[in-house]
């Protein structure tokens, strides 16, 4: 899903060479969920049972758009 790789992106542009190894391993995990479902956590719709995921989407929601 476009929109998705979109936010993504934009927390690899961001965020990734200053995160640590078990943060990268958190985004690692969140790349195998299916994108129904990460649609639903990235809309607010529902929220990941796994609290590091959750405060991970949380994260991504949080950062401001692209210029």
């Amino acid at each position: 899903m476009r929109e998705l790789d979109r936010l993504f992106e934009r927390w690899l542009d961001r965020c990734w060479a200053t995160s640590s190894e078990s943060e990268r391993d958190v985004f690692r995990r969140l790349l195998e969920c299916e994108d129904d479902r990460l649609w639903k956590w990235f809309l607010g719709h529902e929220r990941s049972p796994d609290a590091q995921l959750d405060a991970l989407v949380q994260s991504i929601r949080a950062l401001p758009p692209d210029p």
